[in-house]
């Protein structure tokens, strides 16, 4: 079937072709779980979203979702499009961000969120010298140690710490980390120094509650094998503050990152126990796709590779 033209636009799309528009509201239909969020994300009605949908299936040929009153939930066919479908929209990403780039210099707003630890101890810093590179773009960082939904809060980029992130959502790393075991040398003198995993169940371990993690254990490696280790947490908080400043004062075991502990293991505040075992706990930029700020979402993530692989902390 040939296409006709009017003018520099086509009369009618490529027979087969689902819309790149229609292949963004599947992931954020996808992402959601449900039209309503979605729709309530892309400004649109449900109805409206629900009709998209179905046209998309009938282009594809394929039932995307298996659908009931209570919720909807992708079919194997759909889990195969999603896949297509965000190789599809991030590669449109990467070609209007270029147009973009080429037209000049970068303006508009940008919002990012991270934990109050690193917030203020890396990343503050960080977007300082971004700001001073691209003095048109009006940057907002929001600090939490809690969980962000990063649609419903309007969050373009989280600086997130672990490798837990979730499904659906891009996430580019920035940095390695650890999470390594530390105490007090007073603590340590008090009650001894772990030899094995299997003795810190005789040891005070302070335990802060993140995100989803399970309360009271530890997944540690060696790089060869993981290890689950139920603890004595016998103290807790769901800071990290907190935890770190009673491991300073000798009230147990610590497990802290790196970056938060670097300087007290120099000025011998804190000293590493079990060296051999760590947790992954590396620094990723996350973000939802969102075309019309692709630039300077890239452009950002491209600034904090670039600046954490310089300025990161030695281990």
């Amino acid at each position: 079937m040939k296409t006709r033209f009017v003018g520099k636009h086509y009369r009618q799309p490529l027979a087969g072709w689902p819309s790149v528009e229609d292949l963004y509201v599947f992931i954020i239909v996808a992402r959601h779980g449900g039209f309503a969020r979605a729709a309530a994300e892309l400004g649109l009605s449900p109805s409206y979203v629900s009709k998209r949908i179905a046209i998309l299936e009938k282009c594809l040929d394929t039932r995307l979702f298996f659908r009931n009153n209570r919720m909807i939930r992708l079919t194997p066919e759909g889990e195969s499009a999603l896949d297509g479908a965000l190789q599809v929209v991030g590669g449109m990403d990467d070609f209007v961000s270029h147009l973009e780039g080429v037209r000049g210099a970068l303006t508009g707003n940008i919002t990012l969120s991270c934990s109050f630890g690193f917030g203020h101890e890396y990343v503050a810093d960080a977007l300082s010298a971004f700001i001073n590179l691209h003095p048109d773009v009006n940057v907002k960082l929001l600090l939490s140690d809690k969980e962000v939904d990063l649609v419903e809060e309007g969050v373009d980029i989280e600086i997130h710490i672990g490798n837990d992130v979730k499904d659906l959502y891009i996430a580019r790393q920035l940095m390695k980390n650890q999470r390594i075991l530390c105490a007090a040398p007073e603590y340590l003198k008090r009650k001894g120094v772990p030899q094995s995993l299997d003795d810190l169940a005789d040891h005070d371990c302070l335990i802060i509650q993140e995100r989803s993690a399970v309360f009271g254990h530890w997944l540690l490696t060696n790089g060869e094998e993981q290890v689950h280790c139920q603890l004595n947490s016998r103290h807790a908080s769901n800071s990290g503050s907190v935890v770190l400043a009673w491991a300073l004062r000798g009230h147990g075991i610590a497990l802290r990152s790196r970056w938060d502990v670097a300087n007290h293991l120099q000025s011998g505040d804190l000293v590493q126990v079990l060296p051999a075992w760590y947790q992954e706990a590396n620094i990723w930029a996350v973000y939802p796709r969102r075309p019309s700020s692709s630039s300077r979402v890239k452009a950002c993530i491209d600034f904090l590779t670039d600046y954490f692989s310089q300025h990161w902390p030695a281990t």
